[in-house]
């Protein structure tokens, strides 16, 4: 059915009205003036920073540029904001930082300045703010690898830390005496040791489970005990396989294991006060909220109730109360408390609902595979053209959480499925770390293995099957197009990896180390590995049309590597499109996103003759 432009939300298709919703994300309060917040929202059409004053209730957005603005700090006393000016999108920058409250009483509003003047750009590696103005600075970059920099305000910074591996600054102390580093110097990206230095640099202690690289057990800052004089440090680790809190206390060298039986992975926070912790629980892609204390471990959890969905990020607040930001595949996000209030609403129209999903396990070949099933309301039978939406990552998960482009796909009669393969977090250690050497490969085994069992239930027409994703998504859509080719009648990759050794040399730093870690070395040291695990090696076998999209000003998957393949298809007159926007690794403009979700489902609909254009835009 043709729309025409109106001036209400009824001319506008449901799956624009998902993306153009007010979002807001969970508002971060300063540790001394819990009143005063600081949330990401989309208000304006991108998502860019805001300032709340909780006890006026005043809103105001801080930032204000073209690509959007996501990464923000308050400073304990809340009077200040840090944020990360980069230019288009392409995450190497510097802080800035800017009072709380513009000028009042007709004063001129408030200027940004650098935050940390005499550092230079670079991507950044941590950030943590102390009471006394000090801030610890982590930066990443191609020719220095990692550096940590104690800047004061009125001085000249000053640098504590300093290593070719990934590294990054994981919390400061509550009287800034301890600084906490997560670093990788034993050369494995996927699995950090900590070590505790002094502001001077001077090491206090160490924390290494990898054994120097030779055990694959991870860990990570959680966080310092928010209390003076208090040297507890909250570590989360895999000593059990899977991740799980514990308390270091790097001074004393006791370390207090916390018996959370709980299954699938279990991280976690102080409470204000430092008396417990609130337990963030992921099982199966869903995810729920303890309260543990004593935090000295006597065992006690109290369900912190949530319902059931996805808890995006919680708080608990100085009264004890817990804010958490909570959706489902069919329930948009809202932040809410567990006095039952929601915290925070943005004004505007409300994102429609869309289908819950079905859980589906499917016995792969290392093992049962987790994937997500929605179907569209009509027809009420299949088998439907069906979109295997793949996550990027790879260390991350689908989850039973509210999403625009899945809910996109079912709107327009396609059947969407989301695989937590191999490497995806969730599901304990062994599942992620069992990509070693054969990256994409494996994955892409699981994503075998879900999709006979698609077709074969008669949810899937095999004829029209599309493979899509974004990132590490977009990676595995294009290798699966050529080590699959009979298997998908369409591939959407979005800013993929596309040939892996270019990508390789023109990645940023921190991914360099990651991919020697995933593949054992570099393209010169092993490769056989990048050539078995690259998508350009398999391009002529590719059959599918394929649509890509790509950042020009992307340092995760960046442009060069991606033109190279496209090079190979133009080469045989391969059916490909090719959209690359003026931005880093996706966008945070919605009309933006908008654009690139509509030119997938009208690519689709092309080539499979299903239903694709919709809405009051329909240019590309």
């Amino acid at each position: 059915m043709t729309e025409t432009t109106g001036s209400t939300t009824d001319s506008v298709p449901e799956w624009e009205q998902r993306f153009r919703a007010p979002r807001v994300s969970l508002p971060d309060w300063a540790e001394d003036a819990p009143d005063r917040a600081l949330f990401v929202s989309n208000a304006t059409g991108t998502y860019e920073l805001y300032a709340w004053d909780r006890a006026t209730g005043e809103q105001r957005q801080v930032t204000d540029r073209p690509n959007g603005t996501t990464d923000g700090a308050l400073t304990p006393d809340g009077e200040a904001i840090w944020w990360f000016n980069d230019t288009d999108g392409d995450e190497f920058g510097v802080w800035m930082r800017r009072p709380f409250r513009d000028g009042e009483g007709g004063a001129e509003a408030a200027k940004d300045e650098p935050a940390a003047p005499g550092l230079e750009p670079s991507y950044p590696a941590g950030l943590a703010i102390g009471r006394d103005g000090t801030a610890v600075v982590g930066r990443s970059t191609d020719e220095d690898g990692t550096t940590v920099h104690v800047v004061r305000p009125g001085a000249v910074p000053v640098e504590i830390y300093r290593h070719r591996e990934s590294a990054g600054v994981g919390d400061l102390s509550h009287d800034g005496t301890l600084i906490a580093l997560e670093h990788t110097e034993h050369g494995d990206a996927m699995h950090s040791a900590l070590r505790v230095v002094r502001p001077d640099g001077t090491t206090v202690a160490e924390l290494d489970d990898t054994e120097g690289g030779t055990k694959e057990l991870g860990l990570a800052v959680l966080g310092f005990a928010p209390v003076a004089g208090d040297t507890r440090l909250l570590v989360g680790h895999q000593r059990r396989g899977r991740w799980e809190p514990m308390i270091w206390d790097p001074v004393a060298g006791t370390q207090t294991d916390l018996a959370v039986e709980l299954p699938g992975d279990v991280g976690a926070e102080w409470y204000p006060d430092g008396s417990a912790l609130l337990i963030e629980h992921g099982f199966e892609a869903r995810s729920e909220l303890w309260r543990y204390g004593p935090a000295a471990g006597d065992g006690t959890l109290v369900r912190v109730e949530t319902p059931t969905g996805s808890v995006s990020g919680a708080t608990a607040r100085p009264d004890g109360t817990v804010e958490y930001l909570w959706s489902s595949a069919a329930e948009p996000p809202v932040v809410r408390s567990t006095t039952g209030a929601v915290v925070l609403d943005p004004p505007g129209a409300k994102a429609p609902r869309s289908v819950p999903v079905e859980d589906v396990w499917v016995e792969g070949p290392g093992g049962r595979v987790h994937a997500l099933v929605q179907r569209p309301a009509a027809p009420a039978e299949g088998p439907f053209p069906t979109v295997f939406e793949i996550h990027g990552g790879p260390t991350w998960h689908d989850s039973d959480a509210f999403a625009g482009g899945p809910a996109a796909w079912v709107d327009h009669g396609y059947a969407v499925v989301r695989v937590n393969y191999r490497g995806s977090t969730g599901y304990g250690r062994a599942w992620t770390d069992a990509l070693k050497h054969r990256i994409g490969l494996i994955e892409l085994e699981d994503i075998a293995a879900v999709r006979e069992w698609a077709v074969e239930s008669g949810l899937a027409d095999p004829s029209k099957l599309v493979l899509a994703g974004g990132s590490w998504g977009g990676y595995l859509t294009l290798l699966g197009l050529g080590t699959q080719p009979g298997d998908w009648a369409v591939g959407l990759a979005a800013v993929p990896v596309a040939d892996y050794v270019t990508a390789y040399h023109d990645e940023m730093e921190g991914l360099k180390a990651m991919d020697r870690t995933l593949l054992g070395g570099t393209p010169e040291e092993v490769p056989e590995r990048f050539e078995a695990s690259s998508p350009l090696t398999y391009v002529d076998a590719v059959r599918a049309p394929v649509y890509i999209s790509a950042g020009v000003n992307d340092p995760r998957c960046p442009i060069r590597q991606v033109e190279n393949y496209v090079d190979r298809l133009k080469d045989r007159d391969a059916a490909h499109e090719v959209y690359r926007y003026d931005a880093g690794h996706g966008s945070l403009v919605v009309e933006e996103r908008i654009k690139q979700v509509r030119l997938e489902l009208d690519f689709a609909a092309r080539h499979l003759g299903t239903p694709g254009r919709t809405g009051t835009d329909q240019t590309a």
